[in-house]
């Protein structure tokens, strides 16, 4: 277990990291890039510290456990960054939508809507649910890219 600590903090920094940068997490938006890409990152980590091949499950557990420290350092990370760019983002949107007639008022609600503790906890409930399941996909997608190649499978000639 402790051989597989490093590579999932790694792969979750790299998932709640780019996954909260503005403008850079639109990356996410191709089914989950970050999230992939994080879970396939300590699926390599995981394999270069192994000397044997890693296997599938391996590579989902650690998609899986890199996907839940994504999960908390991006909600953790979102606080701040929201409180520095919300504001930005805000006017930004408000601006984008003066020149598309009626919007509803459901959504400039939502715009202005502080942050607080209960969308802190939705955000790290929906982030753990997505995370995880991508993160886990990435991890055996890493396992697909990455395995080393078992020297038991090769025949002498």
């Amino acid at each position: 277990m402790g051989g597989r600590v490093q590579p999932a903090l790694l792969g979750g920094l790299f998932i709640g990291v780019l996954s909260t940068l503005p403008i850079i997490n639109i990356g996410n938006v191709c089914c989950c890039l970050w999230v992939i890409s994080g879970g396939a990152l300590a699926a390599y980590l995981l394999q270069q510290s192994q000397p044997e091949p890693i296997t599938g499950a391996d590579g989902a557990l650690i998609g899986l456990m890199a996907g839940i420290v994504g999960a908390f350092t991006g909600a953790i990370l979102q606080i701040p960054v929201e409180m520095f760019f919300g504001p930005i983002q805000k006017e930004w949107i408000e601006r984008l939508m003066q020149g598309q007639g009626d919007m509803p008022p459901q959504f400039m609600e939502m715009l202005n809507r502080p942050l607080n503790a209960a969308s802190v906890i939705a955000d790290l409930i929906f982030r753990l649910v997505a995370y995880v399941i991508f993160g886990m996909l990435g991890g055996v997608l890493g396992v697909a890219v990455f395995r080393r190649k078992d020297a038991r499978l090769k025949t002498e000639d």
